[in-house]
């Protein structure tokens, strides 16, 4: 069994406000994160990711960080991180973050028009991180090679549904009668 789908096997299952959550270490930093799993987790979305001519890797803050630096470890490209604290630098741009439980204000910088972008996220669950970002990236004129999500909680509203955007992810689950249920083993895309 691969280490992702077992680590999800062992994922305890919390309720807040009638919303199913899983603790899991890619999603929540607990429990500890195992080198092996990472590991995986980054060689699988190395062969999945559309990685040519690819100029920046884009995650947002702040369980994306720890993703994209070892995937940008693995193959030398830069890493931007989109931050929840406004820093005021030259070009920086605002976009509202939208999730199933949370609205946010994020802030992007160091993207310039016809950067070649891979974007990674830890979790798609509503979409609305995704959507948010991917939409602030083009308007910046930055174009959105590809977009790897390592885990999509299926089941809701999705708010890439409606729009051209396409995530790839590694797994796919749902939370049913408070358990975690793999969907697809190999994700999307």
């Amino acid at each position: 069994m691969e280490k992702l789908t077992e680590s999800l096997h062992e994922a305890p299952i919390v309720e807040k406000d009638g919303y199913h959550y899983f603790v899991h270490p890619i999603s929540d930093g607990v429990p500890m994160l195992r080198p092996e799993l990472m590991r995986e987790i980054v060689i699988r979305i190395i062969r999945k990711a559309n990685l040519e001519d690819v100029d920046k890797i884009v995650a947002p803050e702040a369980m994306g960080i720890h993703i994209s630096t070892a995937v940008s470890l693995m193959t030398d490209i830069p890493l931007v991180v989109v931050r929840k604290r406004k820093y005021g630098l030259e070009n920086e741009v605002s976009i509202s973050q939208v999730t199933g439980y949370s609205k946010t204000e994020m802030y992007i910088n160091d993207i310039q028009d016809g950067d070649r972008l891979l974007v990674l996220d830890d979790v798609l669950s509503t979409g609305g991180t995704l959507r948010a970002l991917l939409t602030a990236l083009e308007d910046m004129g930055a174009e959105v090679v590809d977009t790897v999500a390592v885990i999509k909680k299926v089941g809701g509203e999705n708010k890439l549904d409606s729009v051209d955007f396409q995530v790839k992810t590694l797994v796919n689950v749902t939370v049913e009668d408070g358990e975690l249920v793999i969907v697809d083993e190999d994700g999307d895309g």
